[in-house]
C-alpha cells in the first residue's frame, strides 16, 4: 500500500481510482482495524474476510510457503466500461507489479 500511496497523485492524474481489499479478518491476527486507524490512506481499504471475493477473482492462496488462508498480492486494472483490462497476480506476498506497467495499462484502458 505505501507504493500506491506514495503514488497517488500519478493515479489521479491518470484518472484511476484506487482500493485495497485485504483477504483478513479487520480484527484478526494482523490487526487490520488498528492499521487502518494508525495510517490514514487516500484511499479505501475493503476486508474480504469471508475470503469470498478473492476466491471469485481466482487469487485465494489457501496454503504456500509464504502464505495461509489470504489471497496472493494482485492488481486489476479495470476500464471505463466496467471491464477487467488487465490482471497482475503476484507469485509471492513479497513481489508487486512495477508502477510503469499499472500506469502503461491504465492509458491502454483509454483506447478501447
Amino acid at each position: 500500500m505505501t507504493q500506491f500511496e506514495s503514488a497517488y497523485d500519478q493515479f489521479q492524474k491518470r484518472g484511476a481510482a484506487v482500493f485495497f481489499i485485504a483477504a483478513q479478518k479487520i480484527d484478526g491476527l494482523f490487526r487490520g482495524k488498528a492499521h487502518v486507524e494508525k495510517h490514514e490512506y487516500p484511499f479505501p481499504l475493503l476486508f474480504d474476510e469471508t475470503r469470498k471475493t478473492t476466491r471469485d477473482y481466482g487469487v485465494y492462496h489457501a496454503i504456500g510457503m509464504d502464505a495461509y488462508n489470504i489471497a496472493h498480492p494482485a492488481t486489476f486494472v479495470v476500464g471505463r466500461d466496467g471491464k477487467i483490462r488487465w490482471i497482475a497476480v503476484s507469485p509471492s506476498q513479497y513481489e508487486r507489479p512495477r508502477l510503469e506497467d499499472i500506469f502503461a495499462a491504465i492509458e491502454a484502458c483509454d483506447k478501447y
